[in-house]
């Protein structure tokens, strides 16, 4: 009798260590969906402060800031790092965005549909670069320019969509992300008014308006709402559909 029960001790014990080494070495899916927005924040803030650096160091900081568009980086010889700032902050996003299309129970789908247009257009701004007006438009410059069109809107557009359902009991966050976006729908209805001011009789709608701040106000305000809804998705987590 007691050989068994130090047989059947020695059994749960061997039973118990097993088990131990099991969980230790596996990662839940959970774990891993949980990182999956942290993820995309690093990556769209590495590709962010590339974007940055590219107006204080030089040869870049030549570039007219006021007057000149962010497409002006590639340009030059400091293609790849504007290139790789977008693909950075394109690969961000998707992370982003797929989190936020996992978040139970009701996804905001909207807010997913219009964060893939941003998404795809940054990965289009890369292969078609600007129209270099000193050699004459070009069919690439032109897809360009409609790209940049479509990701100025879609992603302020998505965070209106995406805040609440993301932020149901924390008004500040959700105020936070709406702020944002709200802003840079404001700056972009500057090109707006440009336009109608030149279908008017006035000046070319570029001229009207300080294209390069005004680009520059759409897209900061709109990724720094980006920031602030992952970051919100990465402190407070929810359940994963």
């Amino acid at each position: 009798m007691p050989v068994a029960l130090v047989d059947g001790g020695a059994d749960r014990i061997e039973s118990d260590l097993a088990h131990g080494e099991a969980s230790r070495g596996s990662v839940g899916p959970g774990r891993v969906e949980g990182l999956v927005p942290l993820a995309g924040l690093l990556l769209v803030a590495a590709g962010s402060a590339v974007m940055l650096l590219l107006h204080v160091i030089p040869p870049t900081s030549a570039v007219d800031p006021v007057r000149r568009t962010l497409s002006e980086y590639a340009l030059g010889d400091a293609k790849w790092a504007f290139d790789g700032s977008l693909l950075l902050i394109s690969v961000g996003s998707a992370l982003g965005f797929r989190a936020l299309a996992r978040r139970a129970p009701r996804p905001p789908m909207t807010a997913v549909v219009l964060g893939a247009v941003w998404t795809v257009s940054l990965v289009v701004l890369v292969a078609f670069t600007k129209t270099d007006w000193a050699v004459g438009p070009s069919t690439g410059g032109t897809i360009h320019r409609y790209a940049s069109v479509a990701a100025f809107l879609s992603l302020p557009v998505a965070l209106l969509f995406a805040a609440r359902p993301v932020f149901p009991d924390r008004p500040g966050w959700q105020w936070a992300v709406r702020g944002c976006a709200v802003v840079s729908l404001l700056w972009f209805g500057s090109i707006v008014v440009g336009v109608a001011n030149m279908a008017a009789g006035g000046p070319p709608w570029w001229r009207f308006v300080p294209l390069g701040l005004v680009e520059r106000m759409v897209a900061f305000s709109a990724v720094v709402g980006l920031l602030v809804l992952v970051l919100g998705m990465v402190r407070t987590r929810r359940p994963i559909g």
